[in-house]
């Protein structure tokens, strides 16, 4: 299964009505458990520095909602969104531009060969890495933009279930992602020998939060993928579903997970 072509009719509607982005935004943010655990290790982070403002590099913002949680709140901050998809990033400069959100710029660029030098106090990487089959490249690139002591948030799926993979000789169930998804062992093998040191490690998506992203987004995923009229049908799906998904996934967050189908990992510099 695609997830860009249903990504795309997202980004096509909110595109024509600016308001719909920040209701898309709030909705993006209940309904994927992942928002759940960036938002609050971001918080966690900003912490760290203080009063002191932060440079933030937004490493594949994709319809760039983490850009706008962290310009509300993370400051004093200076952010960077940058993503390979120019129509996507053109949107997101229109709409930032027009809500007067200053701190935030926008650039097209492929992760692969951004070549910053000790400028960023945190890199933001949120389901990216799955999708890049030269990981350490972009990985060695993330050392070199950071300032020393600087973070690098990674969230991606996991070895243990991502991308609905559960057995070797099954294919990942997005059909854009070059690997299933990383251990906090294989993170630190290719992290480490460029510098970084673990600074905390989560896996996500244990069993409530697997049995939530099936209800919550991989069923209507695939309604939509057999046909885009099950858009009509969606409020009503989701109007009996909800409250199901959202207690599933409380349950996930607020637990440790010995496994689960994601991770979200930072490391220090």
């Amino acid at each position: 299964m695609h997830y860009d072509p249903v990504k795309n009719v997202f980004a096509s509607i909110i595109r024509t009505i600016p308001f719909l982005r920040i209701v898309f935004y709030k909705i993006l943010d209940i309904m994927f458990l992942r928002s759940w655990y960036v938002r609050r290790e971001l918080k966690q982070l900003r912490k760290i520095f203080g009063d002191q403002k932060i440079k933030i590099l937004d490493a594949g913002t994709g319809y760039g909602q983490y850009a706008y949680f962290m310009a509300k709140h993370l400051s004093p901050c200076e952010i960077k969104a940058i993503d390979i998809k120019e129509d996507w990033i053109k949107d997101c400069e229109e709409f930032f531009s027009q809500r007067k959100i200053n701190n935030v710029s926008f650039a097209v660029d492929d992760l692969t060969k951004i070549n910053y030098s000790n400028e960023f106090d945190l890199i933001v990487c949120v389901d990216v890495m799955e999708h890049i089959p030269d990981d350490v490249k972009v990985f060695q690139n993330f050392y070199n933009a950071l300032n020393e002591n600087g973070y690098l948030l990674i969230n991606t799926p996991s070895i243990f279930g991502g991308s609905d993979v559960h057995d070797k000789d099954e294919e990942s169930f997005i059909g854009e992602h070059a690997r299933v998804g990383y251990s906090k062992e294989e993170l630190e093998s290719k992290l480490h020998p460029l510098g970084f040191k673990t600074f905390k490690s989560k896996y996500t998506y244990g069993f409530w939060g697997d049995k939530a992203w099936r209800l919550g987004i991989k069923y209507p995923m695939i309604l939509l993928n057999i046909s885009k009229i099950f858009f009509i049908i969606l409020p009503v799906y989701y109007l009996i579903t909800f409250p199901f998904t959202f207690f599933m996934m409380y349950l996930d967050f607020r637990r440790e997970n010995k496994i689960g189908s994601g991770i979200n990992f930072i490391a220090k510099k």
